[in-house]
């Protein structure tokens, strides 16, 4: 059964096409949401005279990064995956050569 990524057939690009646009979209919508967060946070921390806001922050952007990386690198079809593919194909050949 072929994968998506590997299948031509329009109906399969298109789910593909769907799911990455879906993901990405989100990423999106969670960074606009990090951002308009941190920045009331960093409002009120420094209104308080305190810069305690950097913590969240920090925390926050490690997940939003992961998050950014899962998206735009590591979806079925980027180039992140399929270099890994690739090179994770070429040393499976090279330990059981065909022959």
């Amino acid at each position: 059964m072929p994968t998506p990524a590997t299948s031509h057939s329009p109906a399969a690009l298109d789910r593909l096409a769907r799911r990455r646009v879906r993901a990405k979209l989100g990423w999106w919508s969670h960074a606009t949401i990090y951002l308009l967060v941190n920045l009331g946070l960093l409002a009120l921390s420094w209104y308080q005279g305190r810069h305690w806001a950097v913590f969240p922050a920090l925390g926050w952007g490690l997940g939003l990064a992961l998050h950014g990386l899962a998206v735009f690198w590591m979806q079925p079809g980027s180039t992140g995956m399929e270099r890994l593919v690739a090179l994770e194909r070429a040393r499976l050949q090279a330990q059981h050569p065909q022959g």
